[in-house]
């Protein structure tokens, strides 16, 4: 199998992509991993030594940034390194891509250059959100569309069950509507009417499930509008940060709250990185017809190497190629 990475894609890219791409190379012997971008810098990053003889580069001149409009950047820049990998996977050359770039134009590039699984109307950001008993639960869409209609949450909840069962080996993954109440007839319009479709698809719905409860893990899959889950996201991400800055001051208030944190802080810090969603790897672009996977624009090297692990699993267990059996076997 291929792999395309986007190496000039993240805030610390190539240096990390280069060095996640030589762990996961030199872990799978089984992968090819293609670096895309500028062959020089990536060269400059590679070790001294002999590379593995499973990476090599792909020449793309141009690079999409982090403040570029999405759509605008992915019609232009038809070298850039997330463009170019786009169009190796829509052709044939690599099963799947990576990239840690601007998230807007990795949207752009699943759709323009990679397209759509026929039958799925828009394609979903599937990141994993940490829970306390440590399995994580897939969320969908938590931003690559701001609306969504009924028909498009029953098409993430499948989506995402069909992930969870291929990627993560969950038998029977539970599936949730993110929800302000429990009750079946709780919720907006948009709620209302996708709880009954939900209830009639071929997955394990469990009805409605309210936003704090969501770090309890009652639930593999977690389906709502990209709008909804992009502020439940984010909302996660700044409790977290303040939680953690409250802390930090208190634990240095005075020399025996100093003590106290320099007993707990290994405690902490563990549980600092088993809530931070970021550990849990790559996000799918879902719907897409090709293996699309964005990492966080932070990723260091091991991160860059997980999502290799990930897109190699998805390949392996056919996960494109299901999800689109199951559209269209609903379809018809």
């Amino acid at each position: 199998m291929r792999i395309a990475i986007d190496a000039m894609g993240g805030d610390h890219a190539p240096a990390t992509t280069v060095e996640g791409a030589i762990l996961a190379a030199r872990e799978w012997s089984d992968v090819e991993i293609v670096l895309v971008g500028d062959e020089a810098r990536i060269l400059a990053h590679m070790p001294s030594g002999a590379k593995p003889s499973n990476v090599s580069v792909h020449h793309a001149p141009d690079v999409i940034a982090a403040d570029d409009e999405p759509v605008k950047a992915v019609r232009r820049k038809k070298e850039a390194s997330m463009v170019v990998a786009g169009r190796l996977v829509r052709e044939g050359g690599c099963d799947a891509m990576i990239s840690a770039g601007n998230t807007g134009a990795l949207m752009a590039t699943g759709l323009l250059i990679v397209g759509r699984i026929e039958g799925i109307d828009r394609p979903a950001l599937a990141p994993m959100l940490p829970t306390m008993d440590g399995s994580g639960v897939l969320a969908l869409d938590l931003g690559a569309n701001m609306d969504a209609s009924a028909d498009n949450l029953l098409q993430y909840a499948i989506m995402g069950s069909i992930y969870r069962n291929k990627v993560h080996g969950i038998a029977r993954p539970r599936v949730g509507l993110l929800n302000v109440g429990t009750e079946a007839l709780k919720g907006n319009e948009l709620t209302k009417q996708a709880y009954p479709l939900l209830e009639q698809a071929p997955i394990h719905f469990l009805g409605n499930v309210e936003a704090r409860d969501v770090l309890l893990g009652n639930c593999d899959v977690l389906v709502c509008d990209g709008f909804v889950g992009n502020i439940l996201l984010k909302a996660m991400e700044g409790a977290a940060n303040v939680i953690f800055s409250a802390l930090k001051t208190e634990f240095t208030r005075s020399f025996m709250s100093k003590l106290a944190a320099a007993v707990l802080k290994p405690r902490l810090s563990a549980f600092r990185k088993k809530m931070d969603y970021t550990e849990h790897g790559a996000a799918p672009l879902l719907g897409i017809n090709g293996l699309v996977l964005k990492s966080h624009g932070s990723s260091d090297a091991n991160a860059i190497k997980n999502a290799v692990r990930q897109a190699r699993i998805a390949i392996t267990n056919r996960l494109v190629e299901a999800i689109s059996t199951e559209v269209s076997a609903k379809s018809t």
